[in-house]
């Protein structure tokens, strides 16, 4: 009687663990649950690689992966296709274009001086270059004023005298598509003004992000290695106090230019250390620091496709969701009433704690809960009821012999036991072939009914025969007929 109290308690115990779990850890819903973005991005071959070998397609990844980690995504997922595509899931984020910028870009940052002898050139195209950037952001800003966008806008004259200079004279549509040319064309011709990169970002450590001290803007630190720190010094020595700039570009775009003073004439600006001022903004920053933290990619990468799910679409997959389950369960539980009586009521009170178990140990895992996930779950219900048909059918043939409910009752566990653990395992096995072989959402089905199938071999085997226990310590309740017909049972089993 201890013993049996002891495992009532425990299960009572775990039940309101499993539910103060829920409450606190809410369950992790994948893409097609919650909502997101789905990039498709396919590996190029550049240079000397004609063709993406496995190897390349894994670096490839794990530059990716970095970058994700930076965004901040939770449950996100990234996974290989075939020989050179890779599929990323993006729950939650609901502006794909950001997400292509900042994982599609190969995020090579270069450090270069600036050729002697262009100053005035130089001077000319970074004033042309803040011109258009104003013009453009006015443009796509609607709340501005007439008077400020009068103020700001280039005169046809300088546009036209801007595009003769450029070499993009009537090569444009409309004066939206001449001043996005023109800038274009302009950040080229700043990249052309500074000789070959001295330094890269293959000796950049990490990366950062601060506001700047004296404005609302923000700049992004770099560290570099001993070796990275060394070119770097040497680098701004060799043009300080020549007016020279040093410009910082990104895949071939100027993100920065900047001038070194007299003092470091002697060693240079030493200590591994930079920091990238661009009037940036706190996402931009954010963006620019991701990228030079992950890496430059090995290879460049096209985006092919970008599919997004909305909010709302997702809300009404959940709701689908869970009429499915509740009309499983449901079903179940009436068949169980009708065909098991008293031991379906049981069987009902153990599928609510086996559903209960299984959402808290989703929650702390954690499991990404998908669609296919879903399914995995429900299907799990169904191996659970398994396990109580061939107990309760067991004791219902010991009841036909004329045994005693409470030698039935433990006849029936003892010798469904080893059917029980066998058809489990089976599934098991099946399940981790899925698991480990499959790719996506194949391994979030397998992982839930893998989960499921634990747990309802746990309340089979324990919850089930706990409850009949405690049950049967009630004398109304211990009667044969309560889970047999009176016609299928022998006159003298009691």
């Amino acid at each position: 009687m201890a013993r049996q109290q002891g495992w009532f308690a425990l299960i009572l115990a775990l039940a309101i663990a499993a539910g103060s779990v829920l409450t606190s850890f809410p369950l992790q819903l994948g893409l097609d649950l919650r909502g997101g973005t789905q990039l498709t991005l396919e590996v190029q071959p550049s240079g000397d690689i004609t063709k993406v070998k496995p190897e390349q397609l894994e670096a490839v990844k794990a530059v990716l992966d970095r970058r994700v980690n930076g965004l901040g995504v939770a449950e996100s997922t990234l996974q290989t296709v075939g020989d050179n595509q890779l599929v990323l899931q993006l729950p939650g984020v609901t502006d794909p274009s950001r997400a292509a910028r900042v994982l599609g870009s190969t995020a090579l940052l270069e450090f270069r001086a600036q050729k002697p002898g262009t100053e005035d050139e130089l001077r000319n195209l970074i004033q042309l270059r803040a011109q258009l950037k104003s013009v453009l952001a006015l443009n796509k800003t609607k709340e501005t004023s007439e008077s400020d966008a009068q103020n700001n806008q280039l005169a046809p004259e300088q546009l036209a005298e801007a595009q003769k200079a450029l070499g993009l004279e009537g090569s444009a549509a409309s004066e939206l598509e001449q001043l996005e040319q023109l800038l274009t064309r302009a950040n080229q011709e700043i990249v052309d003004r500074f000789e070959p990169a001295a330094l890269t970002g293959k000796d950049l450590v990490t990366a950062g992000r601060q506001q700047q001290q004296n404005g609302s803007s923000w700049e992004v630190t770099l560290t570099f290695n001993r070796e990275g720190g060394d070119k770097f010094a040497e680098l701004t020595r060799s043009i300080a106090g020549t007016g020279r700039l040093l410009g910082i570009v990104l895949d071939g775009r100027p993100i920065s230019e900047a001038s070194v003073g007299d003092q470091f004439k002697a060693a240079g600006i030493t200590g591994g250390s930079a920091v990238i001022t661009g009037n940036f903004s706190a996402e931009e920053a954010r963006d620019l620091e991701v990228q030079l933290r992950g890496g430059s990619l090995p290879l460049p990468v096209e985006i092919l496709e970008v599919r997004t799910i909305g909010p709302s679409l997702g809300a009404e997959n959940v709701r689908r969701s869970l009429i499915a389950a509740l009309a499983g369960l449901i079903l179940v539980a009436i068949f169980m009433l009708l065909v098991y009586r008293l031991a379906g009521v049981v069987a009902v009170v153990a599928l609510s704690l086996y559903a209960l178990f299984n959402l808290a140990a989703y929650a702390l895992i954690p499991v990404t809960l998908t669609l296919p996930g879903t399914a995995g779950f429900i299907l799990s219900i169904g191996m659970a009821v398994d396990a109580n048909v061939l107990i309760f059918e067991r004791i219902k043939d010991e009841l036909r012999r004329g045994n005693t409910l409470i030698r039935s009752i433990e006849t029936g566990f003892s010798q469904a036991f080893s059917s029980i653990v066998d058809g489990h395992i089976t599934t098991l096995i099946s399940c981790a072939a899925l698991f480990f072989l499959g790719t996506g959402l194949v391994k979030g089905f397998a992982a839930t009914l893998g989960i499921g199938v634990l747990l309802s071999l746990f309340t089979a085997l324990t919850c089930t025969r706990t409850l009949l226990r405690f049950l049967m310590s009630y004398q109304a309740l211990r009667r044969p007929t309560n889970f047999l017909p009176e016609g299928q049972l022998p006159s003298s089993a009691a």
